[in-house]
């Protein structure tokens, strides 16, 4: 099983139509040329794949707490969530 870092950067690279060797954590989903729907799609594809629910708010997502501001910031919420799930 593939760890939730590998995942989370597979699931946005197919968002991104970039190879996962392309995501790096660093890289902001603007980097990645990620636009407000593609970032929808990519967290319900995270939610599906790790049965979880990410509490974020499309149109104001500084107003979820949910930090999508890098690729890393993205994996350490997921991380958690699954944390809490178990």
């Amino acid at each position: 099983m593939s760890s939730i870092q590998d995942r989370v950067i597979e699931i946005i690279a197919e968002q991104a139509v970039l190879e996962p060797s392309d995501v790096t954590l660093d890289s902001t989903l603007e980097d990645l040329g990620i636009d407000s729907l593609g970032l929808v799609e990519s967290i319900f594809s995270i939610e599906e794949a790790f049965d979880i629910s990410v509490p974020f708010n499309a149109n104001e997502p500084e107003e979820s707490g949910f930090d999508i501001s890098s690729v890393a910031s993205i994996i350490k919420g997921i991380e958690g969530l699954v944390k809490e799930q178990s």
